[in-house]
């Protein structure tokens, strides 16, 4: 993974300041240990007219492996081998922002003891990146610098150069140039907007990547046209988190206009006395009507199918009359998040006994999900291609057989009160469907009868007079005399 920063002079005011700018001196090579490998500092160049640092970062691939654990593309996806076989070690990516902060920090902060006037004079730069992932190609790196008072370059790379019929990659070679920023401002551009680009980071993101965000594009971000684009992708995609980096660039932006301190703005609630009610969101709602309805059937040994990131794991394990609880989810990725979530290294011993986690596919029986008294599928049926319904009914209602089965879908009619919903589209791109009201229904009785079970429905979220509640849920219950029970091979014998 591999850097330069380059900036021109004169004999008034020599290219070589660069190096009191970044601390490291051009006469030297300089190695610093990183969490994923080795950065290397040295100059190809170093003259009055010109200089050139280099950072040169060494990942260790293994590493990466051992201590990724699931974060980010690079560190355990889905598919075991791509751990081994990446881009990581080549491509500019969060590694790298993260090697730049930590070897470069003083001048990402625009210190400089030795020569405290430098930090704050523009520069005549160029900074060069070889192999910059960039998911929306040229147009969106243009689309992120520019604003930014930038110069761009950014070619695309071929897949491969004796196979030009195969198009272009998703990387392209950049080059920066600019002769109004300052070093401090080039760093903090970079830092935020590499992992932008490539759209994924190696470590999970948590809370504090809202604080570094908003410390890194301090006088730039609120007022970029992509500020969106930058905040949502920065924090991975994570709604909470980029709600709140976009409230509080909001109000930079408040007082900014208003020529006041952030403090000044948001003054205006006094929590401790604030008792207006908040929306509980549907997601809370979900959880809660699911959590009621076990308790309801009276199921102590309960299934999460589909536990994605184990929020509902996490929340039947709060209540003790929940002996049993077993999440699974065909996405390793998703376990290990579910792992870290519900701290299932540190829990005692008598909590770690109660809950399970483990890899399956829906689509095939399984005869580690026979014998409980509860499933759930909790928005789970719509991302599965209709054709491949049947093998999940099977699987659950045929051969797990629970006496009670909860499923939760999205209500389509619903979708038009969506205010930010665009007409036509489902509430998550990987929906392969989305149900009426009387299509979820008929589904759900068809299965009944096919499996012997009942089915009852209760509405999750505010049921709207016209087109329903957001969420519906169908309870199916076991039978007591139940045809379609698999019989035994003792009562086969006496029969």
């Amino acid at each position: 993974m591999f850097l330069t920063i380059s900036a021109t002079g004169t004999p008034e005011r020599p290219a070589t300041d660069l190096g009191f700018l970044l601390h490291k001196h051009p006469d030297k090579s300089q190695a610093f240990s990183t969490s994923y490998g080795t950065a290397h500092v040295l100059y190809p160049e170093a003259s009055v007219e010109r200089c050139t640092a280099a950072l040169l970062l060494e990942v260790d691939a293994v590493a990466l492996v051992r201590r990724g654990k699931g974060k980010g593309r690079g560190g355990a996806p889905d598919a075991a081998l791509a751990q081994y076989v990446n881009d990581r070690p080549y491509a500019a990516s969060s590694l790298l922002a993260v090697a730049l902060s930590s070897v470069f920090s003083s001048a990402m902060k625009g210190t400089c003891a030795a020569r405290p006037d430098l930090p704050t004079r523009p520069l005549p730069l160029r900074i060069e990146v070889p192999a910059l992932p960039a998911r929306g190609g040229p147009d969106i790196v243009r689309a992120l610098f520019e604003p930014l008072g930038w110069t761009v370059t950014a070619q695309p790379v071929a897949l491969d150069a004796e196979f030009p019929e195969w198009g272009d990659s998703r990387y392209v070679g950049l080059v920066l140039e600019s002769a109004e920023l300052t070093l401090a401002e080039a760093l903090r551009h970079l830092y935020v907007l590499l992992p932008v680009l490539d759209d994924a980071k190696h470590y999970w993101v948590a809370s504090d990547e809202v604080d570094k965000l908003l410390r890194a594009g301090e006088g730039w971000l609120p007022d970029h046209p992509e500020h969106k684009l930058i905040t949502s992708r920065y924090l991975a995609r994570r709604w909470s988190l980029t709600r709140q980096a976009m409230e509080r660039l909001e109000l930079v932006r408040l007082a900014e206009a208003d020529d006041s301190e952030v403090e000044e703005i948001d003054n205006a609630v006094d929590e401790s006395t604030d008792t207006e009610e908040k929306p509980v969101p549907l997601a809370v709602q979900r959880r809660d009507a699911i959590i009621a309805a076990l308790q309801a059937s009276g199921a102590a040994r309960v299934l999460d199918l589909g536990c994605g990131q184990g929020q509902l794991v996490q929340a039947l394990l709060k209540d003790v009359r929940f002996t049993e609880i077993v999440g699974v989810d065909v996405s390793v990725r998703a376990l290990t998040i579910a792992a870290r979530r519900l701290k299932l290294d540190r829990l005692g011993e008598r909590q770690a006994s109660r809950v399970t986690l483990f890899q399956g596919s829906l689509a095939y029986t399984d005869a580690r999900l026979k014998g409980y008294d509860a499933a759930v599928l909790s928005e789970v049926i719509e991302h599965l291609d209709l054709p491949r319904l049947p093998a999940l009914e099977y699987a659950v209602f045929g051969s797990a057989r629970p006496r009670t089965v909860l499923v939760t879908t999205p209500n389509v009619e619903y979708n038009v009160r969506w205010e930010t919903l665009p007409a036509g589209h489902s509430r998550h791109g990987d929906h392969r469907f989305e149900w009426t009201r009387e299509e979820f229904r008929a589904w759900a009785r068809r299965v009944a009868e096919r499996h012997g079970y009942d089915v009852e429905f209760t509405p999750v979220g505010p049921d709207d007079p016209e087109v329903g509640p957001p969420t519906q849920m169908a309870v199916f219950s076991m039978t007591s005399a139940n045809p379609n029970t698999p019989t035994t091979a003792k009562e086969e014998k006496a029969a």
